[in-house]
């Protein structure tokens, strides 16, 4: 329930899109619940955290402090200096962070207290999470007013740390918000990309990422497709842009990713296809045991997800969730020699063929995946409860079916899974006839397996295009659709 304060925490129209990350916070800092004490924000690096925390903190005139890395005395300081600027006071001196949180709520004991990139206040001082927790406590410093604290950090792994098994403040945060990048729909908006295979080819390279389009190149967006070689030249593979080495520095950054070969080699074979444990193993020349820990540390920091194939049991694939990790693992390292001696053009010429097959068609195969998911209920019959890719097995011929956008309800014990969609992808030629007939028989052979597909819709998702014949077939029946980029930006 919101409140009647809530309500007068309009957005910024500075702030663009998050209308659901600020109702959630602005819910959080004006509740008068006096159990709500505690939120915890994360989310990657560049995703607008800073930002959207400094726009609640300055709607609401709460503390805001954003640490940095450095020593616990440092921290300290930093910390009293802070303070003091918002309290109008002297200036204050720390011994300890006990200290230092007991005038925290006696100097703001109403009110909202912003702690950005909190990692590093805890890398530095491994207690604090406990003081926290203690100064939340029935007999702790921040029982004696109204203050809301909000935890926020970069590293996802440590964040997801805070909270996880017998953490310290376990069970105390009453806001847990991630902060993701923007969907590919609200991507194209911010970029100001109206062209929808323009938009799906720069999503490929820069993602949902705010910062990307302002910090990083300047504003610079492709004006047309004919401008998008040449925004790549100029933004991207530019050694004099920031963008150049972001992908490089996203790995540094998290705190649990040490030596960075190791992981540049488990997103290089990811990028390059191998998507299997085993066929990431494989790809490096290790052993499947041997790659257990880097797949943890990557999960754990948001840069790699974890799929399950909704028709095979016990099989999954891996996909790095930042699509510049594997602009530049599939195009930018193979050619770095190059573009460092500043021959951008000709690593482009090299590269760009690469970059379609292994950069821009899975990545619309993902977006197809996205707007699956999000589709009305009257596309599919009803709103799914699963969207994956998966493998048929097709013993007759000797073969494997890839799906690329598997669609299915959710789960109903006792019944047979109902199957509401199955569609192929492809970004670079045109779809025909033959693609809908793999679809058929990729269909007719889940139900030989006990799958429900009397309903399933048939789906082409076509980045270039469709053949008449097949226009003509989907025209014939409503089972059969097709999906162009118009379609899935609509």
């Amino acid at each position: 329930m919101y409140t009647s304060t809530t309500v007068l925490l309009s957005k910024p129209e500075h702030v663009f899109d998050r209308d659901r990350e600020w109702e959630g916070l602005a819910r959080f800092a004006a509740s008068v619940d006096p159990d709500v004490r505690l939120g915890i924000v994360s989310g990657r690096r560049r995703q607008g955290k800073t930002f959207l925390l400094d726009a609640i903190a300055t709607a609401v005139g709460g503390f805001f402090h954003t640490a940095v890395e450095s020593t616990e005395t440092e921290a300290l300081a930093r910390f009293g200096h802070a303070l003091a600027a918002h309290t109008g006071g002297g200036r204050y001196a720390f011994d300890d962070w006990e200290e230092a949180l007991a005038r925290l709520f006696a100097a703001v004991p109403e009110g909202l207290i912003v702690l950005d990139e909190f990692p590093y206040l805890s890398k530095a001082s491994p207690s604090l999470p406990s003081l926290i927790q203690h100064a939340l406590g029935p007999r702790g410093h921040a029982r004696q007013g109204a203050a809301r604290l909000l935890l926020c950090g970069s590293a996802m792994s440590v964040m997801g740390r805070l909270l996880a098994g017998s953490a310290p403040l376990r069970g105390r945060a009453s806001l847990e918000l991630v902060v993701r990048p923007l969907d590919y729909r609200t991507a194209a908006r911010f970029w100001g990309i109206t062209d929808p295979r323009l938009a799906i080819l720069v999503h490929s390279i820069v993602g949902g990422t705010p910062a990307y389009r302002r910090e990083f190149v300047g504003g610079d967006a492709p004006s047309s497709p004919a401008d998008f070689d040449d925004w790549v030249l100029r933004a991207v593979l530019n050694p004099q842009m920031p963008l150049f080495r972001e992908a490089r520095y996203l790995l540094a950054e998290d705190a649990d990713i040490r030596d960075t070969a190791i992981y540049h080699a488990v997103l290089g074979a990811i990028a390059s296809g191998n998507a299997t444990r085993g066929g990431i193993a494989g790809h490096i020349g290790r052993k499947s045991p041997d790659i257990g820990h880097p797949l943890a540390v990557l999960e754990d920091a948001h840069l790699i997800s974890h799929e399950a194939d909704p028709f095979r049991r016990g099989r999954s694939v891996y996909r790095i969730c930042e699509p510049l990790i594997v602009f530049y693992e599939a195009v930018m390292r193979r050619e770095w020699t190059r573009l460092e001696r500043g021959d951008a053009p000709g690593a482009w010429r090299n590269a760009r063929a690469t970059f379609l097959a292994q950069v821009v068609g899975p990545h619309f195969e993902e977006i197809c995946r996205e707007w699956a998911m999000s589709a009305d209920p009257d596309v599919f019959g009803e709103l799914p409860g699963e969207v994956g890719a998966g493998i048929v097995n097709d013993p007759a011929n000797r073969t494997q079916i890839e799906v690329d956008v598997a669609v299915l309800a959710a789960e109903d014990a006792g019944r047979p899974r109902r199957v509401l969609s199955l569609g192929e992808a492809k970004w670079d030629r045109a779809m025909t006839a033959a693609h809908l007939e793999r679809l058929r028989r990729a269909r007719d052979l889940l139900s030989v397996k006990g799958f429900d597909t009397a309903g399933t819709v048939l789906v082409c998702y076509g980045g270039a295009g469709f053949d008449p014949e097949l226009t003509r077939a989907a025209r014939a029946d409503r089972r059969i659709l097709l999906a162009d980029p118009s379609v899935l930006y609509g």
